[in-house]
C-alpha cells in the first residue's frame, strides 16, 4: 500500500510538472449585468441622447414607474392592475431609446460604405489618415458629422491621433465604426500596404449586407408588427375594462391577480419568442 501511494503521488507531482509548462490566461469573468449596462450605454449613445448614462435611464424609468403606479392606485383602488401598468410604464423609456438606437442603426448601415469610401478616396489623394478623418466632418454623411467634428476638436487639442479614435469609437458606438478605426489605427502604428484593399472589401461588403437586410426586413417587417400588436391587445382591453367597477372588484381578489400575473408572463414569453423568430441579428460589438 506504501509503494502504491508513493507511486501515487509522484505520478501526481510529474503530471503537475508537466501542466505548468502550459499556462492558462486567467481573464477576469465578465458578468452578465455588465455586459446588459454596456449595451444599453451603446444604445443611448445610438440613440443620440447626451448626457444620459445607463443609470439615470434606469433611475428615470424607475420613477416614471413609481409615478404610474400612485395615479393608477389612485383613480382604481386596485393594486394588480396598478401594478401591471406601472411595469409596462417603467419599461417604456429603455423601450423607446433601443427602438430609436435601432432605427438610426437602420440609417447608419446605408451611409457607412460611403464613409468608408470618403476615406478611401483621401488616403489614395496622399491625406494623413487623421486629416481623412477630419474632412467627413464637412464632407461626410451629414449623420455622422457631428461625431466626426469632435474628432477633429479631439485631435487638435491634443495631438494623440489613439486617444482621438478611442473617443471616437465611444461616440459612434457601432460596430462598423470598431472596425474602420481599429483598421486605420494598425495603418497608423504598424503601416498598411492593403489598407485601400481592405477599406474597399469592407466597403463592399457593407453595401451588401445592406441590400439583403433590406430585403429581410421588408418581408418580415409583419410578424415583428404582428407581435407588437399582439403584446398591446389584451392590456388595451384590459385599460377598458378597469372603468366599470364590477370589473376592478373582480381583479381585486387572489384569483384576479393570478390571472394578471399569468397573463404578464405568457405576454412577455411570446413577445420575445415572436421577436426572436421575426427579427434579424444584431452585429455585436467585439472591438470595443
Amino acid at each position: 500500500m506504501e509503494g502504491a501511494a508513493l507511486g501515487l503521488m509522484m505520478g501526481l507531482g510529474l503530471a503537475s510538472i508537466w501542466w505548468s509548462f502550459w499556462p492558462r490566461e486567467v481573464r477576469p469573468p465578465i458578468r452578465a449585468h455588465r455586459r446588459w449596462l454596456d449595451r444599453l450605454a451603446d444604445e443611448i449613445m445610438l440613440a443620440g441622447i447626451r448626457g444620459l448614462g445607463p443609470g439615470g435611464l434606469l433611475a428615470s424609468s424607475a420613477l416614471l414607474g413609481l409615478l404610474v403606479l400612485g395615479l393608477g392606485y389612485a383613480v382604481t383602488s386596485v393594486l394588480p392592475i396598478s401594478v401591471c401598468f406601472a411595469v409596462m410604464a417603467a419599461c417604456a423609456p429603455i423601450a423607446y431609446v433601443r427602438a430609436r438606437a435601432r432605427s438610426r442603426r437602420g440609417q447608419l448601415r446605408d451611409v457607412w460604405p460611403d464613409v468608408i469610401d470618403h476615406v478611401h478616396s483621401a488616403v489614395r489623394a496622399g491625406l494623413a489618415l487623421p486629416e481623412a478623418l477630419v474632412q467627413l466632418g464637412e464632407r461626410g454623411p451629414s449623420e455622422l458629422r457631428p461625431q466626426f467634428v469632435e474628432f477633429a476638436h479631439d485631435y487638435r487639442a491634443t495631438g494623440r491621433f489613439s486617444e482621438s479614435l478611442d473617443r471616437l469609437k465611444e461616440r459612434l458606438s457601432d460596430p462598423v465604426a470598431d472596425r474602420l478605426v481599429e483598421a486605420l489605427r494598425i495603418a497608423r502604428d504598424v503601416g498598411g500596404n492593403d489598407l485601400g484593399k481592405v477599406l474597399r472589401t469592407l466597403s463592399s461588403f457593407l453595401r451588401e449586407d445592406a441590400r439583403a437586410r433590406a430585403e429581410l426586413e421588408a418581408r418580415q417587417s409583419w410578424t415583428v408588427n404582428a407581435a407588437r400588436l399582439a403584446m398591446a391587445a389584451p392590456w388595451a382591453v384590459l385599460l377598458l375594462l378597469a372603468t366599470r367597477g364590477s370589473t376592478l372588484d373582480a381583479y381585486s381578489t387572489p384569483t384576479g391577480t393570478a390571472v394578471l400575473a399569468g397573463g404578464a408572463v405568457l405576454t412577455v414569453v411570446a413577445y420575445r419568442v415572436m421577436i426572436a423568430i421575426g427579427r434579424l441579428p444584431e452585429e455585436q460589438r467585439v472591438l470595443r
